[in-house]
């Protein structure tokens, strides 16, 4: 019977903060081609728990306590904070910024030049964009992802559009297409979601 170490596949370049779990199938420091100057070093805090099937490329900077769910994918170069979970199925691009204690619940997508703050919650399958010209000869260039505040909760099955501000305590239902940026403490509906209210308004409103 293989160990665990003959099932994981650790890359020049990783470096363990602290103590992490692994567990098999998973891969961690991988390159990815779009690098050729050398090697990106992989910096990973104490406490990491790494469910099989889980891949990080290499480049990226992650706190402390960081958790995956099954066949999570973290592309390269990003920094992510303390006490984040990433649930199963979920894909982190490249070059995104992620805050402290955020929620990324399962098969969650998050594409290159987001920004998610600090406590902010994104449900199963919510959708980020971030090509505003898919197709278009100048795709690459025109990439924006959303911006999620702190705090700011994310109904499952939504989508945000490219650039779209989510601001803090802002409430978005489950479903909903965000097409312009929402207010702080705003709850948004529908496809084109509008505002209905104010978290300040509910009855467990916690802004």
């Amino acid at each position: 019977m293989e160990s665990i170490k003959d099932l994981v596949s650790i890359y020049p370049g990783v470096i363990w903060e602290g103590d992490y779990q692994v567990q098999p199938f998973v891969m961690v420091g991988v390159p990815s081609g779009s690098n050729t100057e050398g090697l990106l070093e992989t910096h990973i805090g104490v406490g990491a728990l790494l469910r099989s099937h889980t891949v990080i490329y290499w480049g990226n900077k992650i706190g402390q306590n960081f958790q995956t769910g099954h066949g999570v994918l973290i592309r390269e170069e990003n920094e992510i904070g303390n006490d984040v979970s990433t649930g199963s199925g979920t894909i982190v691009e490249h070059h995104v910024k992620i805050g402290n204690r955020v929620r990324l619940h399962s098969h969650v997508f998050v594409p290159e030049f987001s920004i998610l703050e600090d406590d902010c919650w994104l449900g199963p399958n919510v959708v980020l964009t971030n090509a505003k010209y898919p197709r278009s000869p100048q795709v690459k260039k025109n990439l924006i992802g959303p911006h999620i505040g702190k705090f700011a909760k994310i109904g499952a099955n939504a989508t945000i559009l490219p650039g779209v501000r989510i601001e803090a305590y802002a409430l978005i239902g489950a479903g909903a297409v965000v097409t312009k940026d929402v207010p702080e403490g705003a709850v948004v509906i529908g496809n084109p979601a509008r505002i209905i209210n104010y978290v300040s308004n509910l009855p467990y409103g916690d802004k």
